[in-house]
């Protein structure tokens, strides 16, 4: 399995936040599970640590670096992810998450998000708050 994290899903793992649910935390544990960083992902949480709306323990690109020493896989945005974003319906109003949905589709992940809105599009979820 390919799991693409939402932002959010990635501050709840690095702050071991509660708020990430057991099953969701077990299936990112799962053995042969692959876990998928988004380039957008990174783009959102550098803006918001510069704009300090999103306060974390430490530099952006140090969590990232040590995230991918652990074994999480980089995601970059590519042409045929900004390409694949123009088919999709505007549910969401949020670049960042569009971005991820692209991705998602083009490269058949499966994201984990508290956000309901990427179920209404086409492709994989797993609720992070259960």
């Amino acid at each position: 399995m390919n799991l693409l994290l939402d932002t959010h899903v990635l501050i709840w793992w690095l702050e071991g936040s509660k708020r990430l649910g057991p099953q969701a935390k077990k299936t990112m544990l799962r053995s042969g599970v692959a876990l998928w960083i988004s380039a957008a992902t990174v783009w959102e949480m550098s803006i918001k640590t510069a704009l300090n709306r999103l306060k974390l323990a430490k530099p952006v690109e140090e969590i990232i670096a040590l995230l991918l020493k652990q074994g999480f896989r980089p995601l970059s945005i590519t042409i045929q992810h900004a390409l694949t974003i123009r088919n999709l319906p505007p549910l969401h109003a949020d670049p960042f998450d569009r971005a991820l949905v692209a991705q998602a589709q083009f490269e058949g992940l499966t994201i984990i998000t508290l956000d309901p809105v990427f179920a209404q599009y086409d492709v994989l979820t797993i609720d992070a708050s259960k």
